[in-house]
């Protein structure tokens, strides 16, 4: 069975954070207290699947979760990596034959109910349901990675939030700074561990993203275009993965964003300055309501149909900074 791992602090306290299994609607403390996830997988593991319910004392609601990845790890993220956001935006997959890498800042980490401010500069907010990945140890030249083996280098699943800043990623070219921004990477609620025989369900991960009671992302983790085990192989190629590290693997249709039909990209392409291309895309994006605004609610979840996997839910308010 998956094992549900939470950080949390006691509610109303500026207590120390500590770890804890999540069975139900209590939690197992751990008696260790590393400081990094990194720390806790690496060095922990066995203890972990140890853990048994009857050891759960404490009541879920009288605790404040905190966002299971730590901020010192590593946040890596793969874009334009599911078929129907290809197909949505006019494209074709096949025109995509590369896997899309890049990070963001992991001090934009934050718990999956905590209020996210989006800047005042900020008018076009966008939200990415994705599936994360944390690895369980250390990636480094060499390592092959294949759907079988998984669970030898992954330790869990985890939901993801990429919000991203439209208005500063495009026209500046900038996916770091306009995904970066303090707040614009909810993590969990929880770490879903996962045996290596659960590992072979990831393609069944069913993710839901709803802005106001209003569905707009619904989709299988099936529709990945390139997969875990894949993009692991070729990460081992480019640069150390430590134990504990988040991998966002991209987000499905429905964002806010939309990208312009082909006629439209081509006359923009080639009869339309950058500067002006850019004013058209923000004037028509600040009419489309989709975006984010002070006061929006997000709920998040990701699950298999039968719930054998379940990662939980998210909650997220929009505020003003």
């Amino acid at each position: 069975m998956p094992l549900t791992i939470v950080r949390f602090v006691e509610a109303g306290t500026a207590s120390t954070a500590r770890w804890g299994v999540q069975f139900g609607a209590r939690i197992a403390p751990l008696s260790m207290q590393p400081q990094t996830t990194g720390e806790l997988l690496a060095e922990h593991w066995d203890a972990l699947w140890q853990v048994a319910p009857s050891q759960a004392t404490v009541p879920v609601e009288s605790v404040r979760l905190l966002a299971p990845v730590t901020q010192n790890q590593q946040f890596i993220c793969q874009g334009v990596n599911y078929r129907s956001h290809v197909e949505e935006s006019g494209l074709r997959v096949e025109d995509f034959p590369f896997n899309t890498i890049f990070t963001k800042a992991p001090s934009c980490i934050t718990a999956a109910d905590a209020p996210v401010a989006r800047p005042r500069h900020v008018q076009l907010l966008d939200y990415e349901i994705e599936l994360g990945l944390v690895m369980r140890r250390d990636l480094t030249a060499g390592a092959k990675v294949d759907a079988a083996n998984l669970g030898a280098w992954l330790a869990g699943v985890t939901i993801v939030n990429d919000l991203s800043a439209r208005d500063v990623q495009l026209p500046q070219g900038q996916f770091y700074k306009g995904k970066s921004y303090r707040g614009f990477g909810p993590v969990g609620p929880g770490l879903v561990l996962l045996t290596p025989e659960e590992w072979a369900r990831w393609p069944e991960l069913h993710m839901r993203l709803a802005v106001n009671g209003q569905l707009r992302q619904d989709t299988y983790c099936r529709d990945m275009i390139h997969a875990p085990a894949a993009t692991l192989t070729e990460l081992a190629a480019m640069h150390d993965v430590q134990a504990g590290d988040l991998i966002a693997t991209g987000t499905p249709a429905g964002c806010a964003v939309r990208a312009p039909g082909r006629l439209a990209m081509f006359v923009l392409r080639h009869f339309v300055s950058d500067a002006s291309k850019w004013r058209l895309f923000i004037r028509k994006s600040l009419a489309n309501p989709a975006y984010l605004r002070p006061g929006d609610r997000l709920n998040l979840s990701i699950r298999t149909d039968d719930g054998a996997i379940d990662l939980g839910q998210q909650t997220t308010a929009i505020t003003t900074d």
